[in-house]
């Protein structure tokens, strides 16, 4: 979505500055509000946006025209250069009312609120308003908006107003490589935009229907809204195609066994990909930086081959229409003989982000896998947390993506739950054998390697068969 529209107020890299709305609802605590406008900010950071201060507020609900209260309303506009006043609709002909009204019919504020409430709570944590002459130009609203809430937030501000699903969905925009991606968020992107075309000033000149020309025929809106429609048509039948080739592919891959790498978004998926395949996937401190779907052989390699597949990553209030649109991409998961569910121990709001993966999950109609918690990032964790997370979470595996060891760890662990029990053998090689030298490095961890006059001395760990198989060799 395009929002590059006017001055506006920059940093010194030249990243646009942007203000954050937030209502804290009954029911959310300071906790949960603050977390879920941290994420929202590291969302506007990593498309490309910063940050520069909240307007916050405790009401009973959304106002129903503009989010927030009267008063803050206003406080908001001081950012912005707004007026922080929503003109109510009149019809033409008519004397205007005493209420202010949306163009929907909605209360541009709550009535049925405290008329104070606005200005209720002194704590808000609402930044000061910047004394400067070009205004921020960015609103993001940690909630998702009805195009009424929109458009009246964007008249009293005079400023672009982005709520959480429509960041998500330009991250996503942004970040999808491939074909099937690509057309997966265009496929959700379309549905979000559709309901918030709006008439153009030119009076929606109608174009010519019927035979001959002649009938009503459609406004430039009705045409609008058409082509979205057919556009997501063509988009969903052409995705059809792309699912029918990713499923081929997924028999080809027949009864090898699979393992689905799922979790939060920046929880550290891509960092345990790479480490566990040896793999060039990207790795990237932002959000969303994986979209499209990696499969790669565990390495060493093992016998029979282990597949780890990389996921899309998951966030609170994840926008239902991207969910279903990435429900192709996300059967990996489903598919999978095995799930390791990754989760940052470092994050404060983890068990929140635990409990968004598990639903999605249940959306995916993939919580029924076996699952191994993994608390990745746990170098960020003193002692005392470790020793608080085992007693919670007392199942978990409790690594750093980052440390070899632990790694190493991982892959025996599943080495042992796909292929059998792991043994620990010495094997001689001698140097007229040193082919099979190269087979104990792929298909086995070696814990020593000493060369001696007569070959190759060394202690390996592996599954009985895969040294069944190496004693066989080194016999002939």
């Amino acid at each position: 979505m395009a929002f590059d529209t006017g001055p506006r107020l920059t940093i010194g890299d030249g990243r646009p500055a942007a203000v954050v709305v937030a209502v804290q609802l009954p029911g959310v605590t300071e906790g949960e509000m603050a977390s879920s406008i941290a994420e929202l900010e590291r969302l506007a950071t990593t498309l490309g946006l910063e940050p520069v201060g909240r307007v916050t507020q405790r009401r009973a609900k959304l106002a129903p025209g503009v989010v927030l209260g009267e008063g803050k309303l206003k406080e908001l506009a001081e950012w912005t250069g707004g007026t922080g006043v929503v003109e109510a609709y009149v019809k033409p002909g008519t004397k205007k009312p005493d209420e202010d009204v949306t163009e929907d019919g909605d209360d541009v504020y709550d009535e049925d609120e405290d008329e104070d409430d606005a200005d209720a709570d002194s704590d808000d944590e609402s930044g000061e308003a910047p004394d400067v002459k070009t205004k921020v130009k960015i609103v993001l609203v940690d909630h998702d908006l009805s195009p009424t809430q929109q458009l009246n937030l964007e008249k009293a501000t005079g400023a672009d107003v982005l709520d959480r699903t429509s960041v998500i969905l330009e991250i996503f925009t942004r970040h999808a490589r491939t074909r099937e991606a690509r057309m997966q968020v265009e496929i959700a992107r379309l549905k979000y935009l559709a309901p918030r075309l709006r008439e153009g000033t030119g009076g929606g000149d109608r174009v010519r229907g019927g035979v001959g020309g002649k009938g009503a025929g459609e406004t430039t809106h009705e045409l609008d809204r058409r082509r979205i429609r057919d556009r997501i048509s063509e988009l969903k039948h052409e995705l059809s195609l792309i699912e029918g080739g990713s499923k081929t592919r997924r028999g080809r891959r027949g009864e090898l066994p699979t393992v689905a790498i799922v979790g939060y978004t920046n929880a550290g998926k891509s960092s345990l990909m790479r480490a566990m395949t040896t793999s060039d996937v990207l790795v990237a401190d932002k959000l969303f930086a994986t979209l499209d779907t990696t499969v790669r052989r565990l390495q060493p390699p093992t016998d029979p081959p282990i597949l780890l597949s990389d996921t899309v990553g998951f966030i609170k209030k994840l926008p239902h229409d991207l969910v279903a649109s990435f429900r192709s991409t996300l059967e990996e998961a489903a598919e999978a003989d095995l799930l390791l569910h990754i989760l940052d121990a470092s994050d404060p709001a983890f068990a929140d982000q635990l409990a968004v993966t598990r639903e999605v999950l249940r959306d995916i109609e993939a919580d029924g896998a076996t699952s191994w918690l993994i608390l990745n990032k746990i170098d960020r964790v003193d002692a005392a947390g470790r020793a608080a997370l085992e007693d919670h979470y007392p199942g978990a595996i409790q690594m750093s993506a980052r440390d070899k060891g632990d790694v190493s760890k991982l892959r025996d662990h599943l080495i042992e739950h796909f292929i059998g029990k792991l043994e620990e053998s010495e094997l001689v090689v001698p140097w007229a054998q040193q082919r099979v030298a190269h087979l104990i490095h792929e298909r086995t961890t070696v814990l020593v390697e000493e060369h001696g006059d007569e070959g190759t001395r060394f202690v390996v760990r592996a599954p009985a068969r895969v040294l069944e198989v190496l004693r066989a060799q080194l016999a002939n």
